[in-house]
């Protein structure tokens, strides 16, 4: 299992010319299409077996054309895991399945597109993981380190894959990667980036994925694996404010805790409206035109990153200014038919509306609904009393969502789906009232990912 045991074979072979590598979940998002793509360039013969069937996986098929592989689609099959030199396993796959431990009972390898470029990587790496807020991070800490003048690359989690960018990375380059939970658990042991990794950021730890994990404390510990690939001079950025990422203590690594509550003893700290780390000014929050005020910790998380990264401090300053936030973040979409809208789909769960529910004020009619995850939901309840008038949940959890909200004295009410939820707020909405669009909830009931419901949304908006 990963980071456990004593020494093994490495997991990435140095030479794939010529073996026999099993890509275990093709998927619908890109990640195995670079990874057989990539391993295809190295030499090596690739077998892609996916569960779906040619007609679920044609876009991401049409994406290989050309490329010389072997497909087993519609299943999987077991000797193309004990017979195979390697086997790649998409994130998705859980580390306990009969398939991979089958391939480790074998002696075969097990491993991932993230360990594949971490173990291969020449440049330098800024590691970012959390529950709520790790996108934003990595995508501020990659614009303050391109600000700084630094060649800084962005990818992992956050959408892209980087092993394309192996070729043309250098020793001088800093590389800002994402890493999901899912990600840090099946990183084996022999990973170890530790001599490049020049910084690891942690921006919290809330309640997630525990359909995967199983509670809390088996999620947490998949986070904090991040912290097993800190060397001696590797600067770890923790978040004090969180309660659980707050009491971590760090073994190997620089420790760098940040603030924006005003926490004792935190160097990296938000003190008046002037983020500053220890005497030193690196900009203000008036400089920023990303305004939710969640975002401020993010920045700060970041900027102590860039600073590991090779960032000056003399330039973070303006560099501030030029900060974007990602799409469907909160983003204030402007009007549509008389009434303010909000887009922050990339919420999945009830602490990511509560975030957005607290930056906001009343009134104001709410969208929440997708595929359930059971997470507790009595804060967000609590705070939608006094904020929202009206509570329109969809989806797989649309009739559940609503039962809490009704309970807890929020009026509220299931329809089917999004344009139905879109729809019939706009009927119920009065005169000042704004819509916010924050599911609370995963995707995959009617939906690749958040972004497709979240386009979903848009799209069913008024025009007029």
């Amino acid at each position: 299992m990963p980071f456990e045991g004593g020494a093994r074979a490495p997991a990435v072979p140095r030479q794939l010319v010529g073996l026999q590598v099993t890509v275990m979940g093709l998927g619908l998002f890109g990640g195995g299409v670079e990874t057989a793509r990539w391993l295809a360039r190295q030499g090596a013969r690739v077998r892609v077996t996916d569960l779906r069937t040619e007609g679920e996986l044609s876009e991401s098929l049409g994406a290989l054309e050309g490329v010389e592989l072997e497909f087993a689609l519609g299943g999987h099959r077991l000797e193309h895991f004990t017979r195979a030199d390697l086997v790649v396993a998409n994130p998705a796959v859980s580390p306990a399945s009969p398939f991979l431990e089958a391939a480790r009972a074998a002696g075969v390898p097990v491993t991932s597109e993230a360990e594949l470029f971490l173990s291969a990587c020449p440049a330098r790496l800024v590691l970012v993981t959390g529950t709520q807020g790790k996108s934003s991070t990595a995508q501020f800490a990659h614009q303050l380190l391109l600000a700084s003048g630094a060649s800084a690359h962005l990818g992992g989690n956050i959408g892209r894959s980087l092993l394309a960018d192996l070729e043309r990375l250098g020793s001088e380059d800093v590389v800002v990667m994402e890493l999901s939970s899912y990600q840090l658990e099946a990183l084996s042991s022999a990973c170890a980036p530790r001599a490049r990794v020049c910084a690891v950021g942690v921006v919290n730890v809330l309640a997630d994925h525990l359909e995967r994990h199983g509670s809390i404390e088996a999620y947490e510990r998949a986070k904090r694996r991040i912290l097993d690939l800190a060397a001696a001079d590797t600067w770890v950025v923790l978040n004090a404010d969180d309660g659980r990422v707050g009491a971590w203590r760090v073994q190997t690594g620089r420790l760098m805790r940040y603030s924006v509550e005003g926490r004792a003893g935190c160097e990296l700290r938000l003190e008046g409206d002037e983020f500053r780390w220890g005497d030193q000014a690196l900009g203000s929050v008036s400089d920023v035109r990303v305004r939710a005020r969640f975002q401020r910790s993010n920045i700060l998380c970041a900027l102590g990153l860039a600073l590991a990264g090779g960032a000056r401090p003399s330039t973070l300053p303006s560099a501030l200014g030029g900060l974007a936030g990602l799409e469907h973040r909160l983003q204030d979409l402007g009007f549509f038919a008389g009434h303010r809208v909000w887009d922050n789909g990339v919420s999945t769960t009830p602490d990511s509306t509560l975030s957005a529910l607290l930056e906001l004020e009343g009134p104001l009619a709410l969208l929440v609904g997708g595929q359930a995850k059971n997470l507790p939901l009595d804060e967000l309840v609590a705070a939608a009393r006094g904020r929202v008038r009206r509570v329109v949940a969809f989806g797989g959890s649309g009739a559940a969502l609503a039962a809490a909200f009704c309970a807890g004295g929020v009026p509220a009410e299931a329809v089917r789906d999004v344009s139905a939820a879109v729809a019939r707020a706009y009927d119920s909405m009065e005169p000042g009232e704004a819509l916010l669009f924050s599911p609370a909830a995963a995707s995959f009931d009617a939906y690749r990912n958040f972004r497709d419901r979240a386009r979903a949304f848009r799209a069913a908006l008024p025009r007029a």
